[in-house]
């Protein structure tokens, strides 16, 4: 698997998996870690998670465009991982005010926006400037390998789609742990004050502390949420203090994140001498060119730029629908799935175990066709995997019609005795499960070979650029990802879950329709 790569490629992709454990650490509770800290809407958290994923991506281009002017991507990734750092520390503070209504609750708020808005410009300096650095390995490792002959060239160009899965399953080992720290933490923080792990307790308690309405349901849920040693003073007081330490076990969790930001920086500090630098100008000799040299070497760029923009705008919607794991389906896992022993948040660390488990199958897959003559080009399997992401949610479709679920809010708002009238119930595990691997069968076509394909088709002098330019179209896709939340607690699920299977299923019918031009720019 690791035979015959350049030998940079091991530590970028340490390095990027220790950034990525602590991201993945925060992303993966921050919608449910909104809510339940402030007491805010699905919708309303999901428009803060929306920009700030956006964010991330749109400060790539910035970062590609820093990068490539000062010709310094080693600096730009150091200060990318510094400031990241200091944005945990920032998130990693338990701050609170008494009450979800007064004037403080906003200025923490701010405060938790500000320390996010400082981890999405560190990301941007430090992401698409690691990616570009992995390409630039392989544009030397292909230069060398042509000096060998035509078999060697070939050889050598077939590693850079396995270079690249390689470098996304190093990203998806940090992503796998990193779910289960908050959860765990908290859920140890909250026994410490004889409180016991609730995914609904935190909304109960916002929603009783604004009306002062005891439900059935708030009733029947603060006592499953407390240990028999808790000394019970007023429902008032037991709200402020569950929600408090509830959260204060996530806050905790981000000094993890500060950790793996220093220990990335540690690797990278230590092996950045072996990385190339991808837009570093040589001493050449100046060429000459006829003005049809000059105009063929124009159309030539153009010809590839266009072949960049037209893959970005299918992928747009990928991840419009890929990052739904962030937002409906975290909601989906703690509102409709039991999670009395899982807690909703660990779900998602299915995405990595798949992508660290399917990684070694799909190169064994895709390099036997190679091998057999029968090889599917990058932009071929980008179309693959948007209709094997339209199938994840066709089946969620289906699964959440047969189980004729209606909205979340509504459902939210059953107790048990009206949710055995309507006959329904909370899902088991296999929903999630099977959503998720198909999820991530679709990411393996998708992420890391869109990766490689922006590698091959970027104008030498602009690789920065255009790798900013891909995680740029991300966030396109990620600004809309509020959409998801609104149309989960207005409908009956299964529309939400439709709407996002046409969009994966029309992205595919696009794509396989460009497929033979955007092989022709890409070879």
């Amino acid at each position: 698997m690791f035979k015959n790569h350049p030998k940079g490629l091991i530590p970028a992709a340490l390095a990027n998996m220790g950034e990525r454990f602590g991201y993945y650490i925060m992303n993966a509770v921050l919608a449910l870690f909104l809510v339940s800290k402030f007491g805010l809407s699905d919708s309303t958290a999901g428009i803060i998670y929306s920009v700030f994923y956006c964010g991330i991506y749109v400060l790539s281009l910035v970062g590609g465009l820093i990068a490539d002017r000062t010709q310094n991507y080693n600096r730009t990734i150091q200060w990318g991982l510094i400031i990241m750092a200091l944005g945990y520390i920032a998130l990693s503070i338990p701050v609170f005010s008494q009450t979800s209504g007064d004037g403080e609750w906003w200025g923490i708020l701010v405060f938790t926006c500000f320390a996010l808005l400082m981890i999405a410009f560190g990301n941007g300096l430090f992401k698409g400037n690691l990616q570009a650095i992995v390409g630039k390995m392989y544009d030397e490792f292909e230069a060398e390998a042509a000096k060998k002959g035509p078999e060697a060239l070939a050889q050598a160009k077939e590693k850079r789609d396995s270079g690249f899965q390689i470098f996304y399953v190093f990203i998806n080992i940090g992503g796998l742990i990193a779910p289960f720290v908050a959860p765990l933490i908290r859920q140890w923080w909250l026994r410490a004050h004889d409180f016991i792990y609730n995914a609904d307790m935190p909304a109960l308690c916002h929603q009783y502390l604004a009306d002062g309405m005891a439900s059935t349901k708030f009733l029947e849920t603060m006592e499953a949420a407390k240990l028999g040693t808790y000394q019970l003073i007023d429902k008032a007081t037991f709200c402020q203090e569950y929600i408090e330490v509830f959260n204060q076990g996530i806050h905790f969790s981000f000094i993890a994140s500060v950790v793996a930001m220093l220990i990335s920086l540690t690797i990278f500090l230590a092996t950045k001498k072996i990385f190339p630098q991808p837009a570093k100008k040589e001493k050449t000799a100046v060429v000459e060119y006829t003005a049809a040299e000059r105009a063929t070497m124009a159309n030539e760029i153009k010809q590839r730029l266009y072949a960049l923009f037209a893959v970005l705008g299918v992928v747009i919607f990928f991840w419009f629908s890929f990052h739904q794991n962030g937002q409906s389906l975290s909601y989906f896992a703690r509102d409709f799935v039991n999670t009395d022993s899982i807690a909703p948040e660990i779900w998602q660390a299915l995405n990595p175990f798949f992508v660290i488990a399917l990684t070694p199958v799909v190169m064994w897959i895709f390099g036997a066709l190679a091998r057999k003559g029968k090889e599917i080009s990058t932009p071929r399997k980008i179309g693959i995997g948007m209709a094997i992401a339209g199938a994840a949610f066709l089946f969620l479709t289906i699964y959440s019609y047969i189980y004729n679920y209606p909205s979340a809010e509504t459902f939210r708002d059953m107790d048990a005795a009206k949710m055995a009238a309507e006959g329904l119930s909370k899902s088991g595990p296999m929903v999630l499960i099977v959503t998720y691997f198909l999820l991530t069968v679709a990411e393996l076509f998708i992420s890391p070979l869109g990766l490689s394909f922006v590698s091959k088709v970027a104008p030498r002098h602009m690789v920065g650029l255009c790798q900013g330019l891909w995680l740029g179209a991300t966030a396109l896709g990620n600004i809309m990802l509020w959409v998801g939340p609104v149309m989960y607690n207005a409908w009956p699920i299964q529309y939400c879950w439709a709407v996002f299977a046409g969009v994966c299923i029309i992205s595919m019918g696009v794509m396989f329709g460009m497929v033979k031009w955007l092989e022709r720019v890409a070879c």
